[in-house]
């Protein structure tokens, strides 16, 4: 079941909580039903965006895409409302991941009145589809997605230090390619020459742009060596944060059958070989 809660908690027969338990349900037959059926039309509404951008279908079949799109935006514009009106705390379920993101299903095509071409961010709906997860009773996975999340959300005062620092070492290198460089290869401007030097330090290289003079090639030498040595620090910041927050999920009891440690800290059988865990001390 959901973490929102029924509006009506004491009345298991008002239509509410019946329609609750069917769209925010996943352990009924009517709930996995609807997420399966859901999970389609979002497919396919997805499938008629993307297949709208080719030419030859969008020349051919370009009417009858768009009077699909504003059909499957009427019907997640009207489920979005009849989620709201069953939910007891409303703008917990808005504020929510899948509550942002049912509301992004839809403002794209309306966007588009406004400014044509929005309809096409109408692919942010296969976000959706990440109730999958629930439907199979995969929370498991969901749980352990939480890790990476927070290693990064850990890391991330580490990670801003490193990005300043890259941005100062573009702002510098660009100064100096734009002063030993001439206009005509390129380096028309300190910015121009600073998203050389992105492209460069990261080794990208579109080739877009490139040095001509002799000491334009030293300096790219240099920025690309640079590169190479520092392309590895957030990677190495994020995976010693990774495996501090493994350890903190761990703990260290040790299974009497097989002898195996390293246990979730809420395990209650081994994850081996099943047997009962010694509690916890």
């Amino acid at each position: 079941m959901s973490r929102f809660h029924s509006p009506e908690p004491f009345n298991t027969e008002g239509w509410r909580h019946r329609s609750f338990c069917v769209v925010f349900g996943h352990d009924t037959f009517a709930g996995r039903v609807f997420d399966v059926a859901l999970i389609v039309v979002i497919l396919t509404s997805v499938a008629v965006a993307l297949m709208d951008t080719i030419d030859a279908l969008h020349v051919r079949w370009g009417q009858i895409f768009f009077a699909m799109e504003w059909a499957f935006t009427l019907l997640f514009t009207a489920e979005y409302v009849f989620r709201m009106a069953i939910v007891r705390e409303r703008m917990r379920y808005a504020r929510s991941f899948y509550g942002v993101i049912d509301l992004l299903a839809v403002l794209p095509t309306y966007l588009s009145l406004l400014f044509p071409g929005a309809q096409y961010l109408a692919v942010l709906r296969v976000l959706r589809i990440l109730r999958i997860f629930e439907v199979l009773h995969l929370r498991r996975y969901t749980r352990e997605s939480s890790v990476l999340l927070d290693s990064l959300h850990n890391s991330w005062r580490k990670i801003l230090v490193f990005l300043l620092a890259m941005l100062a070492i573009i702002t510098v290198f660009g100064a100096v390619i734009y002063l030993v460089e001439e206009p005509q290869n390129g380096f028309t401007s300190i910015p121009q020459s600073m998203y050389w030097a992105l492209v460069s330090v990261t080794t990208v290289g579109y080739g877009d742009i490139s040095p001509a003079t002799p000491a334009g090639k030293l300096v790219a030498s240099v920025l690309i060596l640079l590169g190479y040595g520092i392309i590895a620090v957030p990677t190495g910041i994020y995976t010693a944060e990774l495996a501090t927050t493994l350890r903190r999920r761990l703990d260290g009891r040790r299974c009497a059958q097989c002898e195996r440690v390293g246990h979730e800290d809420d395990a209650r059988h081994c994850r081996h070989c099943g047997a009962e865990l010694p509690p916890r001390d």
